[in-house]
């Protein structure tokens, strides 16, 4: 995580900023603080888009859809406000590093245990993403969360705002406008087609390969985009360094025509047919225990290295400074009072005045 910068705001609604998560093709990402204290990503807009009628409209009804997923292995959709000048989302935060993260830096490759853990998990959470009638659009190593109790999903179904945004007047995206991750999309987002379910199960199988192997099934950019995009609609994915019985299950999730692909619950029935089905420690039922079926209690899925630098993460958590934390509590002391928030003096935590930002924060939800 980085600092703040000096031209970022102090507070987003009712959100004091901590720190820059990152950023991306729609805006940038921040930890954040509520004034009850609890942690939270906020992803604010970028401008442009903020703009455009199209996105907003998007933007809105894709919030809206993703307030009601449900389950264990998505971060929750908390707050937003869309019709903000500039429009901004908050999500659950979730202390660990990404997928991306522990492939490429910490670890490498994982092993075959970890690799059931993640399916599994990642299934339920594309069917709970699903359930919601939204297509995630964006599964990729860097959208997947790791925890000791397994894996958790983020920014899922806002991509198709996005993708709106770069549609020409006839719905299809404009010549040019990537909307996706090279790498990580499927051959009907490279044409610019229409995408459903299938298009998500397409990604999953990418994101198992990558897993599995730490390389892309299609490559990694040789020979630029545009080659890469043309082995993902044309080519047949390259499993080399997959163990089996993954790249039997992988492999019919990578065909090109997506009524060709099976569906979540037949690829669950398969990993459970050929992997085995590993229950909870202590017999506990299936999400009983909070963690993914398949995925023992306490990080147990993951290998030593991994959990030591979760470890490690979460102190780092706990040591991020807040700055105006006094305020913080004088605020949430008053709106417990009096129901309504206090009027902010000098030092109270704001930054310069930015559009999207109020003059005073928020009243304390209840």
């Amino acid at each position: 995580m980085d600092g703040l910068h000096p031209d970022d705001p102090v507070w987003i609604g009712g959100y004091r900023l901590l720190g820059r998560l990152g950023e991306g093709g729609m805006g940038r990402v921040y930890l954040a603080r509520s004034a009850r204290g609890r942690t939270v990503a906020v992803k604010v807009v970028r401008e442009d888009l903020a703009r455009k009628p199209d996105f907003r409209r998007r933007f809105t009804q894709e919030v809206k859809a993703a307030r009601r997923v449900g389950g264990e292995w998505t971060a929750p959709v908390l707050d937003a406000d869309t019709d903000a000048p500039t429009p901004w989302v908050a999500t659950g935060y979730v202390a660990g590093p990404s997928l991306s993260e522990v492939v490429d830096v910490q670890y490498g490759p994982l092993p075959a245990k970890s690799l059931r853990a993640l399916a599994v998990g990642l299934i339920g959470a594309l069917q709970a993403i699903h359930g919601a009638g939204l297509v995630h659009r964006d599964l990729k190593p860097s959208n997947v969360l790791v925890t000791i109790d397994g894996p958790r999903v983020i920014d899922f179904g806002i991509a198709r705002a996005l993708d709106v945004a770069e549609q020409s007047a006839d719905g299809i995206t404009r010549t040019g406008a990537l909307v996706g991750s090279p790498g990580f999309m499927s051959p009907e987002q490279v044409r610019g087609e229409r995408v459903s379910f299938a298009s998500d199960v397409f990604c999953l199988a990418v994101v198992l390969a990558y897993t599995a192997t730490g390389r892309l099934p299609f490559g990694s950019g040789e020979g630029g985009v545009h080659s890469l995009l043309f082995r993902i609609a044309s080519e047949e994915a390259d499993l080399t360094g997959v163990p089996e019985p993954w790249a039997a299950l992988i492999a019919p999730c990578l065909a090109k025509d997506p009524a060709q692909r099976p569906s979540l619950e037949v690829l669950l029935a398969s990993i459970e047919e050929a992997v085995g089905e590993e229950g909870p420690a202590d017999g506990a039922a299936d999400g009983a225990s909070g963690v993914a079926p398949g995925v023992a209690p306490g990080g147990a899925w993951l290998p030593g290295e991994v959990l030591a630098a979760l470890g490690r993460r979460a102190v780092q958590l706990l040591d991020v400074e807040d700055p105006e934390g006094n305020a913080l509590n004088a605020l949430a002391g008053s709106a417990a009072t009096s129901g309504a928030a206090a009027e902010p003096g000098p030092g109270a935590g704001f930054g310069p005045p930015l559009a999207y930002l109020p003059s005073t924060p928020p009243p304390l939800r209840r």
